[in-house]
């Protein structure tokens, strides 16, 4: 799980790199291939429950699972890149959101949140711990900060397969759910709107976009569960 998760780590920091304005989401799909390829990894997304990418690109409104295809960035656009690699039989699962030249306030706003909203929800990943500790200290920062956590979507188990038990929500309640074990591997991966919490699903019946067309914003890391402090698996050297 270590070496997988470097792996989507190192294929993440390439894709960020590759932004800016006038590259088009299908070449930021074909630069993860070859980012991919170059580390002897494969795309854990391509072909799963028919998705036809190699990485989910989501643009502004887009909340996740957006299909890299002609459309071309612009200044003031986020994206958000979400990275899943197959290396050695384990997976690795990460995802950030990038600004594209300069952005507005409120949405640099909305990336620090989310981004925050995801380190508590670590700090609160450790052993002993319970699920809903991790689920309620993300849906706190969001809603302090006026925003909303996006309810229909959420991290995951994951290790052999993309997803496994248990679902990791971004909401919850302190001190319920299932009992976090040394050894556990999780997804944990805040969506966060600018508006409102609603989602609806395009016509290609992958991209989620907000139901409000509000800005939204994704982080994610796969980390694993210890005595203490979680260890973040998808942090590159």
């Amino acid at each position: 799980m270590r070496v997988a998760g470097r792996a989507a780590a190192r294929v993440l920091e390439v894709l960020r790199g590759s932004v800016k304005p006038g590259v088009s989401t299908a070449e930021l799909d074909a630069c993860s291939l070859d980012a991919m390829r170059s580390i002897g990894a494969v795309s854990a997304f391509l072909g799963y429950k028919g998705f036809p990418g190699h990485i989910c690109i989501s643009v502004n409104h887009e909340v996740v699972h957006g299909v890299g295809g002609g459309r071309r960035l612009q200044v003031g656009d986020v994206v958000k890149l979400d990275v899943g690699v197959r290396k050695n039989g384990w997976i690795g699962d990460t995802a950030c959101t990038v600004a594209v030249g300069a952005v507005s306030s409120s949405a640099l706003r909305l990336m620090q949140v989310t981004e925050d909203a995801l380190r508590c929800g670590i700090e609160q990943a450790r052993g002993g711990s319970r699920l809903g500790d991790v689920g309620a200290a993300i849906q706190a920062v969001v809603e302090a900060s006026g925003m909303s956590v996006v309810r229909e979507f959420v991290g995951h188990g994951v290790g052999r397969e993309l997803h496994e038990e248990p679902q990791v929500p971004n909401f919850g309640r302190a001190g319920s759910g299932p009992k976090l074990k040394p050894g556990m591997t999780l997804a944990i991966e805040p969506m966060v709107n600018l508006g409102a919490s609603a989602i609806e699903v395009l016509d290609d019946k992958w991209t989620v976009v907000t139901a409000d067309r509000s800005l939204s914003a994704h982080f994610e890391h796969t980390v694993l569960i210890t005595r203490g402090d979680a260890e973040v698996l998808t942090f590159t050297d």
